[in-house]
């Protein structure tokens, strides 16, 4: 039997489940967390910029008295070794700071050739179709069989060290995931209505390209770039590691964690310090990698 219209007016409404939201204090402490990377990252421009306008250091220069040098020591000058010496003397917290700066200069100009090169493949090959983009899609796919860091070390190995060498060593393996983005972007772009409009209105390819593909590329290109500059970081360590990165006159996180391999029992912190401040600086740029692509490369293809 049904109830009656007048029971059914009596009868209370059916409780509501309100939505739930994170409360103020959650939301400042979720905040606060998300912008540790970004201060860390801060903190190494910082020490990249002035820690060498105050700081003076010489690569060169070995004062063997000195050598192996716990942290908070005082040298044969008075002057305090707050992380130590190495086995040559050298101040590590000298080759900590000038290693950073070692670090952002490699890296950002490895990401803005990769970033350029990787963007104007990808866009021409997206935009042209057919056979243009048959041809770099299949260059993408060949260099992308060979493992990058193993690139890397034939191309600075066979030429002569130096920073030059090493960004295009570098460079060689870190466009292809650029171009690829951009490639993609440039598909989905290409068949929009609006781009179909503005090329039978005569729009020349390079204005098209330029106004209507490339603002679309911008943000999943730049949320790549960041994680990119962090494995470019590791890649710089690691050439310069194994002895065919850098020059000995430049300073390098991967030549400090070299030179103390050997002291790890007796003299850790050479290895310690450098490899905290690379670690830092990877894990660092590498979230604010992944809040980007979050952010801006989620729905390039939309």
């Amino acid at each position: 039997m049904s109830p009656s219209p007048a029971a059914l007016e009596a009868a209370p409404p059916a409780a509501t489940v309100a939505p739930t939201h994170p409360s103020r204090p959650r939301r400042l402490l979720g905040r606060a967390f998300a912008a540790v990377p970004y201060v860390v990252l801060a903190c190494y421009l910082i020490a990249a910029v002035v820690g060498p306008l105050l700081i003076d250091y010489d690569p060169v220069d070995t004062p063997l008295v000195d050598r192996l040098l716990a942290p908070g020591s005082r040298t044969s000058t008075g002057e305090l070794a707050v992380l130590g010496t190495d086995h040559l003397g050298r101040d590590v917290l000298a080759q900590v700071v000038y290693g950073a700066r070692t670090s952002v200069l490699i890296g950002a100009a490895t990401v803005i050739v990769a970033s350029v090169v990787g963007c104007c493949v990808g866009v021409i090959a997206g935009y042209s179709g057919g056979l243009v983009d048959t041809v770099l899609a299949r260059i993408m796919d060949i260099t992308l069989a060979f493992p990058g860091i193993l690139l890397a070390i034939v191309i600075a190995g066979v030429l002569d060290g130096g920073a030059v060498v090493v960004v295009a060593a570098l460079a060689v393996s870190s466009w292809i995931g650029i171009a690829r983005v951009a490639r993609g972007v440039a598909v989905s772009v290409r068949s929009r209505p609006w781009t179909d409009a503005a090329r039978m209105l005569g729009v020349r390819p390079a204005r098209m390209i330029v106004r209507h593909i490339v603002p679309f590329a911008v943000g999943p290109v730049v949320a790549l770039a960041t994680v990119e500059f962090a494995l470019v970081v590791l890649a710089e360590a690691g050439l310069s590691f194994l002895g065919v990165g850098l020059p000995a006159s430049a300073v390098s996180w991967g030549q400090t964690i070299a030179n103390g391999k050997e002291y790890l029992a007796s003299a850790w912190w050479i290895s310690a310090f450098a490899g905290v401040a690379l670690a830092g600086l990877v894990v660092s740029v590498g979230l604010i990698g992944d809040a980007f692509t979050q952010r801006y490369g989620r729905g390039f293809g939309r």
